[in-house]
C-alpha cells in the first residue's frame, strides 16, 4: 500500500490544521493507521492511531483532547484534526499503517507542520 500524506503548513499557536493520509494499492481494511511526528533533532514519536475495522482510537498524552483522528471509508483516507496547536507540535508528520501501529509496515512521506508562537 502507498500512503500519501498532505495538509501540513504554517499555523499560529492556538490555530488548527487537518492532515490527510490517503491509501492507494489496497484499502486500510485490517490495518491500524496512525500518525507519528519527528521534531528537529529528536526521535520520531507516536501521535495518534485508529483501528480501521473497529474505529477505536489511540492518542499520545501530549495531544489527547486537542487532536482527533478519524477515517473516511469511502475515500480510504485517515485524517488528523489538530486544534489548539502549540509551538511544540512543530514537526514533520508521517502517516503509517500496518498490522501493529507501533511497528508499521508502510510509511508515507512526511508533511511539515510549523506552529509559530
Amino acid at each position: 500500500v502507498q500512503l500519501q500524506a498532505s495538509g501540513g503548513g504554517l499555523v499560529q499557536a492556538g490555530g488548527s490544521l487537518r492532515l490527510s493520509c490517503a491509501a492507494s494499492g489496497r484499502t486500510f481494511s485490517n490495518y491500524a493507521v496512525g500518525w507519528f511526528r519527528q521534531a528537529p533533532g529528536k526521535e520520531r514519536k507516536f501521535v495518534a492511531a485508529i483501528n480501521w475495522n473497529s474505529g477505536s482510537t489511540y492518542y499520545a498524552d501530549s495531544v489527547e483532547g486537542r487532536f482527533t483522528i478519524s477515517r473516511d471509508n469511502a475515500k480510504n483516507t485517515v485524517y488528523l484534526q489538530m486544534n489548539s496547536m502549540k509551538p511544540e507540535d512543530t514537526a514533520v508528520y508521517y502517516c503509517a499503517a500496518g498490522g501493529r501501529i507501533m511497528a508499521p509496515d508502510h510509511w508515507g512521506q512526511g508533511t511539515l507542520v510549523t506552529v509559530s508562537s
